[in-house]
């Protein structure tokens, strides 16, 4: 019994770790695409279109 219960609060950590990993994953991408639009914005003015 205390063999399956380790088994399970593992699984559950390692579903919350995994899950909170993809969520911080997908969080850096979208502030990468605002800072490409940022420099995208800065060269325009910079050559002053």
């Amino acid at each position: 019994m205390k063999r399956l219960t380790a088994l399970l609060l593992l699984a559950l950590f390692s579903m919350g770790t995994l899950s909170a990993c993809n969520t911080v994953a997908g969080a850096g991408k979208d502030v990468q695409k605002a800072g490409e639009k940022v420099e995208e914005k800065a060269e325009e003015i910079r050559d002053g279109k």
